[in-house]
């Protein structure tokens, strides 16, 4: 890296029930940091019962004010977090890299214990015009956040959804445990 430059930084936020250690989110820190992209996966606090506002904090230590350098990547309920996180920031603000795998702004009929920390969503319009690069990912079989959910987020935020078929939640347990199409997303020439 040459002096004067910004050096890319990546955060991976995981969702309900899970730690940094689950699914896939270790083996993605391990290529970005491989890439030179400074990675970090923070635990989110009671992830069995989670708060919103511990969640949000957690986020907002991890990530801090986001630049063109920023690369954050959200699983499940870590998307409607990470959505609010970046609702919560004072213009102006820039996003290099925002990747939202399973994400939704619903409420879950599979998960209604769910319902609080999901309450109303999150208002996301205009959030990615303060975004670079922006992916959403869904599954076509996913048994907890219907495809529905997610393609309507997607529609908010003005892209389409990418489709893996099988992945199911995107899970460990759904054989999931390496997700390229998250790298295609953060650097094409990486899949």
């Amino acid at each position: 890296m040459t002096t004067g430059t910004t050096q890319r930084r990546a955060s991976i936020i995981h969702g309900y029930g899970a730690s940094p250690e689950d699914h896939w989110f270790g083996w993605l820190g391990e290529q970005l940091d491989t890439a030179g992209i400074v990675t970090t996966i923070p635990a989110l606090p009671n992830p069995q019962d989670p708060d919103p506002a511990q969640w949000t904090e957690t986020v907002r230590t991890d990530v801090g004010t986001p630049d063109e350098n920023s690369i954050i990547v959200a699983h499940s309920l870590g998307c409607l977090t990470v959505l609010r996180y970046l609702r919560s920031l004072p213009a102006p603000w820039r996003l290099g890299t925002l990747v939202l795998v399973s994400g939704f702004v619903d409420q879950l009929p599979a998960l209604p214990e769910l319902n609080s920390y999901i309450g109303d969503g999150c208002d996301v319009e205009e959030l990615s015009n303060h975004v670079g690069r922006l992916t959403i990912i869904r599954s076509d079989a996913d048994p907890y956040v219907p495809s529905g959910h997610t393609d309507r987020l997607a529609g908010l935020l003005g892209v389409s959804a990418e489709v893996v078929p099988g992945a199911g939640h995107f899970l460990a347990s759904d054989g999931v445990t390496s997700l390229r199409e998250v790298l295609e997303a953060i650097a094409p020439s990486w899949g």
